[in-house]
């Protein structure tokens, strides 16, 4: 059909966008005005594909159509007017025009809510159904018969942004454009919209937007909720209008302790508190704020209210102003170059080194010794309002560090008491989610639930961009390195009961390289440096040209659940050593040892907003994280699938650096030459390591023909110690799979491989079943070997990650054949080959297609040694030198000489 899209905004844009690749074709597109010399993005779209576009500021003057418009509009002969959004009064002229009339879209349940406001009002009200209406357009009341309908659960907690981001929006481009196909297809219904239950509120405006106090807590959250954050619900609070943000209902089992706060006309005073500030209505019931907004614009945390940080600016007394007055001269003393100092001047932009930061602290020793400044106080406030702000908190004794609070869940375990934060850990402090979301998690060495664990949401991840980017100057990332080795008992009973581990492995890999990765990066902060270069251009003038490497800004961090600690320690230690902020999202179902190195990070002294631990769901917060145009790089260690899916994300949303180590399916090549005992030891080691959860684990083996029975012989028959302190044989040594809703997809995929495999000739090795060992409570699987694979077997070319050993002959003497057969994969993570020829060691070593080689050992893994993969295993590299090109911008300089001269002058005299 020929369209005319009469509207505007991104839904606008959207519906445009959809209706051409439907096929249809756009006549003309009528919007808004530029606005200060941008066009709308409707406007953008069509006018990038040389669609007409028209500007009108109006279509009627006094009530009546203006001619030369309505013609304009004729001309594009349009058969249908689509209008998904908007603002302008359309006169019935062009509404009934068109050969199949107007549609509109409308964001309510139509007859409810008409009017502009209608997203506000199904808040206010509290509808617990939210949806919108696709209706025949009428004279501009919202009464005109619906052609399409499409509902939504309005969640507890709902703001206009959640809803409309979560469903109206999304749900509303699609629903507008399946009401054009009805259109088209000659399908589409004129259902008259009844009068019962019809409602037609005002338009919300910021004057009509003050809250009335004698309601009950629940009114007043809607009516809160429901101006979020256009226009503002609002009050009057110590003389000026303060407007509220971030409402949610509070549990009235929760006692809350806080600083009272008087508002007028409420029945009860508010309470400022860690969380926010709780708000009564009249039936004794409560609720919280998350954010206030005052009359000037600036917007502070609710729980800041109280207090003089960094939300509000300190007045100076006369004594204070005077040494304010001093410090002005000392940095003028210093910043030579500066003609004045003035507040917004920054210490380090105006040319000071670290040897001016000594000077200007021991000057201010001189002039207020009560006053005992860090030369990371200076670093953290570089400007002098800053400075001075920061300085006369010491004086006052207001610069105390807030004590970090933390609610553990306890638990007696491995002769200790373990005690677990559960909470998002954003900006320095753990918080409850938005709303007070949880989700539960399950110990997989039993199956009891541990826990809840609270679910990370969008308001919060919005808000944590801004905190990051505030932290992200190379200092935050390199502050004060803090050894909290004495907590590897804890963390490795944590690290055990979280995700199945067995607990010496644990403590001594988990924890233990863990411990080893942060004290190797800490020794690289300051040796990330750039270079000079001897460029062909630099003659005659001898141009000195440079590099230098600076800090990426906001890291996203997304790791599994096989190694949560380790694969924390990994990612997050080289972002720091790099000067970054981290945003670090564990798996879902192992969320405690991550959020437990949040609050040591803290006690050690990391700057707030450093580090930030968001549990949640992959679809919901990493994908987020994927999504968010802050983050400039996102490491990933996961699954294929959704490494893919990641990095079209990351492509899409603001082209961020990505480092993705995904799947695996590596090949250990065992020729009849070998050790025997070592490849068998090291073998089974290599397949059953860490429960068979182990992204390089050999999930094919390769053994030499001559040799197969008796390897496999001596697999079987190689006794081992259980979990339960039995002894048992290899076959049906019992390992624990890590548990919940990763259990249970897990188990499926380890469940379906070992269907797949069934369909095959593979021989599966096992016992009788009187030696089977009895299966604790919990989730478990019992190793099981495969034999005589071939290579078009399923098992043969898919990853189990669990203890399955997958074991297939090769022809003696064949060495280019198997090498062959052991790279035909799409994976290239990890290999091996044991024989005692060092010749053909190498020979097969550097045809081995995969990013870690391992000759006669596996799962030989060091800090100081890049680990990553080839082809579907992913690319970039964790651990060594090689993480400063992934992690930081390179800048490339050309000084001319005059320059040069100049600054090489100046510091000479100096």
């Amino acid at each position: 059909m020929k369209i005319a899209v009469i509207g505007q905004s991104l839904f606008g844009q959207e519906v445009y966008k959809e209706l051409r690749k439907e096929g249809h074709t756009i006549v003309g597109v009528f919007t808004i005005p530029d606005k200060d010399g941008k066009a709308d993005p409707l406007a953008a779209e069509a006018e990038k594909d040389g669609v007409s576009v028209f500007k009108f500021p109006r279509w009627r003057v006094k009530g009546q159509a203006i001619p030369e418009v309505v013609a304009q509009y004729k001309a594009t002969g349009a058969e249908l007017n689509v209008m998904p959004f908007c603002s302008q009064f359309i006169p019935m002229e062009v509404i009934d025009h068109p050969k199949h009339g107007s549609i509109i879209y409308h964001p309510s349940l139509l007859p409810r809510h008409r009017g502009a406001s209608a997203i506000n009002w199904t808040l206010i009200h509290g509808d617990k159904k939210g949806g919108f209406t696709v209706f025949w357009a009428d004279d501009g009341l919202d009464t005109g018969p619906v052609l399409l309908q499409r509902e939504c659960d309005v969640e507890p907690n709902d703001t206009v942004n959640t809803i409309y981001k979560r469903f109206l929006f999304p749900e509303g481009v699609k629903g507008t454009v399946e009401a054009v196909r009805l259109i088209a297809q000659g399908k589409a219904p004129r259902i008259p919209q009844p009068e019962e239950g019809a409602t037609y509120e005002c338009i919300q405006k910021k004057d009509n937007a003050k809250i009335d106090w004698n309601q009950s807590a629940e009114a007043l959250h809607n009516w809160i909720r429901g101006n979020d954050k256009v226009p503002g619900a609002w009050a009057e609070v110590d003389g000026q209008k303060v407007t509220f943000y971030g409402s949610s209902l509070v549990d009235n089992g929760t006692t809350a302790n806080g600083q009272p706060l008087d508002i007028p006309g409420a029945s009860r005073p508010g309470l400022v508190t860690k969380s926010g500030l709780v708000l009564f209505g009249n039936d004794g019931k409560a609720l919280l704020v998350k954010n206030l907004q005052f009359e000037d614009g600036k917007m502070i945390a609710a729980a800041q209210y109280f207090r003089s940080g960094s939300s509000a600016a300190v007045e100076l007394t006369e004594e204070e102003k005077a040494f304010a007055e001093q410090m002005r001269a000392v940095w003028q003393s210093i910043l030579t170059n500066v003609a004045q100092i003035e507040d917004s001047t920054d210490f380090f932009k105006s040319g000071a080194a670290s040897m001016d930061v000594v000077r200007l602290v021991e000057e201010v020793k001189l002039r207020a010794s009560s006053c005992q400044l860090q030369n990371e106080d200076v670093y953290m406030n570089t400007s002098f309002q800053d400075f001075i702000q920061m300085c006369v908190r010491k004086l006052r004794g207001e610069d105390d560090e807030e004590e970090l609070v933390v609610d553990y869940v306890e638990k007696n375990i491995n002769n200790m008491t373990v005690k677990m934060p559960h909470q998002l850990f954003i900006n320095g402090e753990f918080v409850d989610a938005e709303g007070g979301k949880t989700y539960k998690t399950i110990n997989p060495t039993d199956g009891t639930v541990r826990e809840r664990e609270r679910e990370r949401e969008r308001k919060e991840r919005e808000r944590e961009r801004e905190r990051e980017r505030r932290e992200r100057e190379r200092e935050t990332g390199r502050g004060r390195q803090h050894d909290h080795s004495e907590h590897q008992e804890e963390l490795a009973t944590i690290e055990a009961i979280d995700s199945g581990a067995v607990y010496t492995l644990a403590l001594k890999t988990h924890v233990g390289m863990s411990i080893q990765t942060f004290r190797y990066f800490a020794g690289w902060c300051d040796k990330i440096q750039g270079c000079t270069i001897p460029i062909n251009q630099a003659r005659p003038n001898r141009n000195l040209t440079f590099t230098k490497r600076e800090p990426i800004g906001v890291c996203a961090i997304v790791i599994p659940w096989n190694y949560p600690l380790m694969m924390l320690a990994w990612k997050t230690a080289a972002c720091l050593a790099a000067g970054n902020t981290v945003v670090l999202k564990p798996a879902q179902v192992t969320p405690l040892t991550a959020v437990k190195f949040a609050e040591l990070a803290a006690r050690a002294g990391f700057p707030k907003g450093v580090i930030n631990i968001l549990p949640g769901s992959g679809s919901l917060v990493g994908q987020r994280l994927s999504d968010h145009p802050d983050v400039r790089k996102l490491g990933f260690t996961g699954s294929t699938e959704i490494g893919k899916h990641i990095m079209k994300s990351c492509a899409v949303s603001n082209v961020k650096k990505v480092s993705l180590e995904l799947g695996g399916k590596s090949p250990l090549i065992i020729f009849s030459d070998c050790d025997m005992d070592k490849a068998v030891r090291m073998g089974m080691s290599s397949v059953f390591f860490n429960k068979g959860e182990n992204c390089i684990a050999a999930g094919r083996l390769f053994v030499e023909e001559s040799i197969h029975d008796q390897f496999v012989k001596r697999v079987v028959c190689v006794p081992l110690e259980s979990k339960s302190g039995e002894t048992a044989n290899a076959s049906i040594f019992v390992y624990a799979i890590e548990a919940s809703t990763k259990y249970l997809l897990y188990a499926a995929s380890v469940q379906k491989y070992m269907c797949q495999s069934s369909k095959t000739d593979a021989y599966v090795i096992s016992d009788s079943t009187e030696t089977r060992l009895r299966l604790p409570p919990g989730f478990f699987f019992e190793p099981t070997l495969f034999t005589d694979v071939q290579d078009h077997m399923y098992i043969a070319q898919e990853e189990s990650f669990g203890p399955v050993m997958i074991i297939s002959k090769f022809k003696s003497g064949e060495v280019d054949d198997v090498l062959r057969r052991a790279n035909a994969t799409e994976y290239g993570l990890a290999s091996g080959v044991f024989t005692r020829d060092i010749s053909k060691a190498l020979y097969v070593s550097e045809r081995l297609n995969a990013g870690t080689v391992f000759v006669n050992t596996y799962n030989k893994t060091d800090v100081a040694a890049p680990f990553g993969g080839f082809k579907q295993s992913g690319f970039g590299k964790d651990l060594g030198e090689a993480h400063d090109k992934l992690l930081t911008l390179t800048f490339f300089v050309v000084v001319d000489p005059p320059l040069l001269l100049a600054f090489v002058s100046r510091n000479c005299l100096r």
